[in-house]
C-alpha cells in the first residue's frame, strides 16, 4: 500500500510539472513575442482619446495638458492591468492564475449568453466538442475492436486482404472526407444539414430538439468514423494475432476450448490494457484536434473557440483552453497509471 501511495505521488508530480511547464510555453507563444502586448497597448491608447474626445471639459484644456492628462490615464490604465511590469515578470503571474484555473476575461469574444470570462466560453463550448467526439470515440472503439476481432478469425482471407489495403486512406483527415459528404448529401442529395449544432429556428420541445442535434452530427461523426476505420481495424486485428500466437493459447487450444472461450479468456483480457489505454488518449486527443472538423462543419465548439482566439490573437482564451486540456490529459493519465499500479505491481518498481 505505501509503494502504491508513493507511486501515485511521484507521478502526480510529474504531471503536474509537465502541466506547468506546458501551460508556461503556451502563455510565451501566445504573447507572440510581445505582439499581443503591443495590439493592447494600442487599443488602450485609442480607447483613452476616444474617451476623452466625447468630454466636453477635456475640448476646454490647452494642448499640452490634453496630452499630459492622456499619458496620466494610460499609465494608470498600464499598471492597473499589470501591463507595466516586464513580461517574465507578468507572465509568472499569469502562470499562478492559470494553473489554479482562475482564467480571467477574454481581449475580444464572449461566450453566446455575452460573457466575457473565459470559464464561461469554455463551460459553454465544451459539452458540444465533448458529445462529438466523444459519441464518434466511443464508436470507433467498439467498432475496430470487434472487426479487428473478427478480422483475426480470417487471416489471410479476401477481407483480410481488403482492410490492409485500405489501411493507409486514414492518413486523410477527417474533415477531408468531411467535404465531400458534404457536397454529397447536403448539395445533391439535399437531404442532411452541411452544419451547425441544431436547425434554425431551433425546435422547442425536448424530443424535436434532440432528434435535430442528432441530424446534426451524422456527417462530422461518419467523416470521422470513415476516416479511422481501416486503420483501427488494422491494429485491433495485428493485436490479436499476435497474442493467439502466446503459448497459453496453444495450450488452452490442446485443452479442447472452444474459439469463442480462447478469445474471451486469453485474447481479450490481455489486449484489453493496450486498448483501453489508447481509448482513453484519443478520447482527450480528439476534442484538441477538433479545429478544422468543427471550422467544415460550422459545429460551435472548442475547436471553433481556439480557432477564432487565434485569429483574434486573444491570449487568456488560448491560454485558458490549454489548461483544460492539459488538466483533463493529465487526470486521464494519472487514472490510468493508478489502475495499471493496482493490477501490476511491477508498474510501482520501475515506476
Amino acid at each position: 500500500m505505501k509503494s502504491l501511495l508513493k507511486y501515485i505521488l511521484k507521478r502526480s508530480l510529474t504531471l503536474f510539472l509537465t502541466v506547468v511547464v506546458a501551460v508556461y510555453l503556451t502563455i510565451v507563444i501566445a504573447n507572440a513575442g510581445g505582439y499581443v502586448d503591443k495590439i493592447v497597448e494600442t487599443e488602450l491608447m485609442s480607447n483613452i482619446v476616444m474617451r476623452f474626445k466625447d468630454d466636453p471639459t477635456f475640448r476646454n484644456l490647452s494642448e499640452a495638458q490634453q496630452k499630459e492628462l492622456i499619458e496620466s490615464r494610460f499609465k494608470h490604465e498600464m499598471k492597473r492591468r499589470g501591463l507595466d511590469m516586464p513580461f517574465p515578470i507578468r507572465s509568472m503571474y499569469h502562470l499562478r492564475d492559470a494553473i489554479t484555473l482562475n482564467l480571467g476575461r477574454a481581449m475580444y469574444m464572449t461566450s453566446d449568453s455575452g460573457s466575457a470570462l473565459v470559464r464561461n466560453i469554455i463551460l459553454e463550448r465544451l459539452p458540444v466538442t465533448v458529445l462529438l467526439f466523444t459519441t464518434a470515440t466511443v464508436i470507433n472503439f467498439f467498432l475496430h475492436l470487434f472487426l479487428g476481432l473478427r478480422l483475426s478469425r480470417k487471416y489471410g482471407s479476401f477481407w483480410d486482404k481488403l482492410v490492409i489495403a485500405l489501411s493507409p486512406t486514414s492518413v486523410i483527415p477527417g474533415w477531408f472526407y468531411g467535404i465531400f459528404m458534404i457536397m454529397i448529401f447536403y448539395s445533391w442529395l439535399h437531404i442532411l444539414p452541411a452544419g451547425g449544432l441544431v436547425d434554425y429556428p431551433p425546435p422547442s420541445g425536448a424530443i424535436p430538439y434532440f432528434l435535430s442535434v442528432l441530424k446534426h452530427m451524422i456527417l462530422p461523426l461518419a467523416s470521422w468514423i470513415i476516416a479511422s476505420l481501416f486503420l483501427g481495424i488494422y491494429q485491433e486485428r495485428t493485436f490479436f494475432l499476435i497474442y493467439s500466437t502466446e503459448d497459453y493459447v496453444e495450450v488452452a487450444k490442446a485443452k479442447g476450448l472452444t474459439p469463442r472461450q480462447i478469445e474471451n479468456r486469453y485474447l481479450l483480457r490481455p489486449a484489453l490494457p493496450p486498448v483501453i489505454t489508447g481509448f482513453a488518449l484519443s478520447v482527450i486527443s480528439s476534442w484538441t484536434g477538433a479545429i478544422v472538423t468543427e471550422a467544415v462543419f460550422n459545429w460551435p465548439g472548442l475547436g471553433q473557440v481556439i480557432s477564432q482566439a487565434i485569429s483574434y490573437f486573444d491570449a487568456p482564451v488560448i491560454v485558458g483552453v490549454t489548461v483544460v486540456y492539459a488538466y483533463l490529459l493529465a487526470i486521464t493519465v494519472l487514472a490510468l497509471d493508478i489502475i495499471y499500479a493496482m493490477v501490476d505491481p511491477r508498474m510501482r518498481i520501475q515506476g
